[in-house]
């Protein structure tokens, strides 16, 4: 039970969070009784009963019809507000003309005038203020944005939160796909989960105009999901809902819950609800291991990267068909190399074949195309084929952002055209400004263009947001050093060399750092580190030719880049403006190689 603090109002729905009234944030509290405060149990409420002369019921009655009708207060996009005949209807005026149009002029007694004035006072009182009521609700404008937080498990069993992530993380890649909608990704929403904050708090850092949480419970084959839609704007609450469904129901239910989104959002889809209603599957074993699949890609170690892959296999398994699925298996092989968990030889030409089939079985799928691109480029260096990739998938999801961004680091700037890349990233970074990724990737556009100054503007603010991330220090320390505020970048090093000792981003910018700062006998531990490290895990050469070349010591990073050619790095694609490799480009060996990559002229 809850409780208004404002207007003692009670709910006795604890997935409400603010007062459907005043918007105030609901408090725990005790029952006040059965008053005309009292809120039913359901979050959907009925339409309020009329009064026995058929008039309108008090305020209380009232305000879950203005909230709850299909006609919410947002209104579609180009639409404008138009006012009501009045809240009892034409016909209701109707009858009050006729019937005194039916009385003899002048017969008309003092009691029935009276009587009369009166109703219809009490009709313009009424309809002025609903009026004012539905319209200071619609005043904030249509919904351009959403977040999706994620769901919180309710379940006491921690197994389950793979559902609960896994649901949101569906929702928000089904309304992702909608025109005209922004939608934080999961990257940028994933740091709200376990948190208690106020909506509006979050709205305002996500820069979204509507948030949406919700409750999951998992109780044997029973799944019980409450959800709730927020105009954060205003705090009023737009739609909210609770299934009771069986997990067998989970795939239908949550092609239901985005599709009444888009309904109480009223959106526009203008022909474009593919997203919302395709059916990636019809097997809802297999969609639970792609859930699972999903869940443990999210915590990037080794161990459950390679889980996540099995899942995804499995799943395919089940569903044959899974085209989702195969392409959620190329985007875990294309990303292992860069930790590096995998030699891109082991890694890459699965990822190819899963992006290969994936499209196989669905052409239009946009993220197979993605991840295609990146063995194509990466591994292939195949640039013609990976740039018709990217396109391909920016025109099959204009909306996404991840095309967008990966378009602009791994084909534009590697390419040379630097201004074309940095504008690519930075629609993804706009619409995704919390992604750790994405900001330290414009960074480093920055820093390839020589705007050393903002790239580290940049840096420093994706740090801020997550400062133990490793991208994030891995940025900070490059850029640090690149203004030659080396003991800064050496600090950094250090720090993150004691948290993680063998994390290879870290030795390698150790030993970048330190050879900048002129300390060569640091930087010459750190490549005996790598050498260490090499005797049980993969060790790309090109980070080593890095430390060499920041040594210059050219004949050791061109012996060590040639390692890197037989082995096909993963970094090598972008040798051609890598910053590392910046001591190396008088030298006539270094035009050699980047021609031995086949980049376009």
């Amino acid at each position: 039970m809850k409780r208004c603090p404002e207007c003692r109002r009670d709910y006795y729905d604890d997935t409400l969070l603010y007062c459907l009234d005043d918007g105030n944030a609901l408090l725990e509290g005790p029952a006040s009784g059965s008053g005309a405060g009292a809120e039913p149990k359901t979050a959907i409420l009925s339409e309020p009963p009329a009064s026995a002369g058929g008039q309108l019921a008090g305020e209380s009655a009232t305000r879950p019809q203005i909230h709850t009708t299909e006609q919410t207060a947002i209104f579609p996009r180009g639409a404008e507000a138009e006012p009501r005949e009045s809240l009892g209807g034409l016909s209701e005026r109707q009858s009050l003309t006729a019937n005194r149009a039916a009385e003899p002029r002048g017969k008309v007694g003092g009691r029935q005038w009276l009587l009369a004035v009166v109703g219809i006072a009490a009709l313009v009182l009424a309809g002025g203020f609903f009026g004012y009521r539905y319209f200071s609700s619609a005043g904030s404008g249509a919904i351009n944005s959403i977040a999706v937080l994620p769901f919180e498990n309710r379940s006491g069993d921690p197994d389950a939160e793979y559902l609960s992530d896994g649901l949101s993380d569906s929702l928000i890649y089904r309304l992702t796909q909608l025109p005209n909608l922004k939608v934080s990704p999961t990257s940028s929403v994933i740091r709200y989960k376990g948190k208690q904050m106020d909506v509006a708090e979050i709205a305002k850092e996500l820069d979204v105009d509507a948030v949406m949480s919700g409750k999951l419970a998992q109780r044997g084959d029973d799944l019980t999901i409450s959800v709730e839609l927020v105009d954060a704007r205003t705090k009023k609450l737009i739609w909210a809902e609770k299934y009771d469904r069986k997990m067998a129901d989970l795939l239908a239910t949550q092609r239901e819950i985005a599709t009444k989104i888009t309904e109480k959002l009223q959106l526009n889809l203008a022909g474009n609800d593919r997203g919302i209603t395709k059916k990636y599957t019809n097997n809802n074993e297999a969609y639970q291991l792609y859930m699972r699949g999903r869940y443990s890609f999210a915590k990037r170690t080794k161990d459950e990267m390679l889980s996540s892959i099995d899942y995804f296999s499995q799943a395919v398994k089940l569903d044959p068909g899974f085209a989702l699925a195969y392409a959620r298996i190329s985007e875990v092989y294309g990303s292992m190399p860069a930790y590096p968990y995998l030699s891109p030889k082991e890694a890459f030409p699965q990822a190819k074949a899963a992006a290969e089939k994936a499209l196989e079985l669905d052409p239009t799928l946009s993220e197979a195309y993605t991840f295609l691109a990146y063995a194509q480029i990466i591994y292939d260096w195949d640039w013609a084929g990976g740039e018709r990739s990217f396109k391909r998938a920016v025109e099959l999801d204009p909306n996404s952002f991840s095309a967008h961004f990966r378009y602009g680091q791994i084909y534009l700037i590697p390419v040379g055209r630097i201004e074309e890349g940095i504008n690519e990233m930075n629609q993804g970074l706009n619409a995704e400004s919390l992604d750790v990724n994405m900001g330290v990737s414009v960074a480093w556009g920055y820093l390839v263009n020589g705007q050393n100054d903002k790239a580290l503007e940049q840096a420093r603010k994706t740090f801020d947001l997550e400062p133990n991330h490793p991208l994030s220090r891995w940025m900070l320390c490059q850029a640090l050093t690149m203004v030659e505020r080396y003991d800064e970048a050496v600090s950094i090093s250090e720090k993150w060399l004691r948290d993680e000792p063998n994390n290879q981003f870290a030795i390698r910018d150790a030993g970048f750092a330190y050879a900048k700062a002129g300390r060569r006998d640091k930087a010459e531990q750190m490549i005996d580190r790598f050498r260490e490290l090499a005797k049980s895990q993969y060790v790309p050469s090109y980070r080593i030719a890095a430390i060499y070349a920041a040594l210059d010591e050219k004949d050791k990073a061109f012996a060590e880049l040639e390692k890197a050619f037989e082995a096909k790095d993963w970094e090598l694609y972008r040798l051609k403006i890598e910053i590392y490799m910046r001591p190396l480009r008088d030298d006539p060996r270094f035009a050699a190689m980047v021609k031995r990559l086949n980049l376009p002229e």
